[in-house]
C-alpha cells in the first residue's frame, strides 16, 4: 500500500502572522490523524516560523518553488541549500509557475535533480489546460511534461517523488474533475507513461496526488479512487477546519480500502 499524502499549498496568502495563527489552529486535531503523511506549503516568508510549531509533530513542512542552484547572482531565489535547513518537500512545476513565470520541463527537471541531492521531496505538477483537454491532447500533453522533467532520473530516485496532476482547468475553478475521470489519467497516462519510461514496479511505486478545487464534500470521491493517493489543496488549505476535515476523511477512506 502507497501512504496516502495530502499537502496544502498555500500559494501567495497569509503574512507571517497569519501563518502561525492557521497552524496553531489545525496543528493539534492534524497531529492525531494517523496514516496520512501532512504537509504544509507556506510562502517563504513563514517558513521558518511555521517549521519551529511543526517540529513537535509528525506535520512536515514544504516550500512552494526553488532554484535550481545553490547559491549565486540570482535575485530573489531560494536556493535547495537555503530550503534543506527547513522543509522536507518542495513543490515544482505549479501550472502557476509554468503560466505567469515561463518555467519548463527542463527547468524543472534542473530543480528535481538540485531537490533529490539536498535530500528534499519534489512534489511536482503536471496537468493540461481546458483547450487541451477538450482538443483530446491530455495524454499527449502530460507524457510530454513526464518525459521532460523525468529526464535523467534513475527508477531508484523516480520512486521517491510525489507526483500532483493538477488539471488547469479545474485549479481555483470550483469545477473539480471527477473521481473516475481522475483516476484514468492518473492510472493510465501517468503510471502508464512511467511504466514506459522505468518499468511497472516503478509506476505502482510513486505516490500520485490529485490536485484542483478540493474540499472536505469532493475529498471522499478522489481518495476512493484506486490510483489516487493523496491530494494537493489548494483554497481549503487556508482554512484549519476544511484542511483538517479533508485530512481525516482521507486517512478515514484509504484505512477503510486497506483493510477491505
Amino acid at each position: 500500500m502507497r501512504t496516502p499524502i495530502i499537502a496544502g499549498n498555500w500559494k501567495m496568502n497569509k503574512t507571517i502572522t497569519e501563518a502561525v495563527n492557521l497552524v496553531r489552529a489545525m496543528r493539534s486535531e492534524l497531529n492525531e490523524v494517523p496514516g496520512v503523511d501532512k504537509v504544509l506549503c507556506p510562502p517563504f516568508p513563514a517558513l521558518a516560523a511555521v517549521k519551529e510549531l511543526l517540529e513537535p509533530t509528525t506535520i512536515k513542512l514544504g516550500a512552494q518553488n526553488m532554484h535550481w542552484e545553490e547559491q549565486g547572482a540570482y535575485t530573489g531565489e531560494i536556493s535547495p541549500l537555503m530550503l534543506k535547513e527547513l522543509c522536507q518537500y518542495v513543490i515544482l512545476g505549479h501550472s502557476e509557475r509554468r503560466q505567469y513565470f515561463g518555467e519548463t520541463d527542463e527547468g524543472v527537471n534542473k530543480k528535481i535533480k538540485a531537490a533529490l541531492v539536498h535530500s528534499l521531496i519534489p512534489i511536482i505538477c503536471v496537468g493540461e489546460n481546458l483547450a487541451q483537454n477538450e482538443a483530446g491532447q491530455t495524454e499527449t500533453v502530460i507524457s510530454g511534461q513526464l518525459k521532460g522533467c523525468l529526464a535523467d532520473l534513475s527508477a531508484e530516485q523516480v520512486r521517491g517523488l510525489i507526483i500532483a496532476y493538477e488539471p488547469i482547468w479545474a485549479i481555483g475553478t470550483g469545477r473539480p474533475a471527477t473521481g473516475a475521470g481522475a483516476n484514468a489519467v492518473i492510472g493510465q497516462v501517468i503510471r502508464g507513461t512511467i511504466s514506459d519510461l522505468y518499468d511497472e514496479a516503478t509506476a505502482q511505486a510513486v505516490r500520485i496526488q490529485y490536485g484542483g478545487s478540493v474540499n472536505p464534500k469532493n475529498i471522499a470521491e478522489f481518495m476512493s479512487q484506486s490510483e489516487i493517493d493523496g491530494a494537493l489543496v489548494g483554497g481549503a488549505s487556508l482554512r484549519a477546519a476544511d484542511f483538517v476535515e479533508i485530512v481525516r476523511i482521507s486517512a478515514q477512506v484509504k484505512g477503510t480500502l486497506a483493510r477491505a
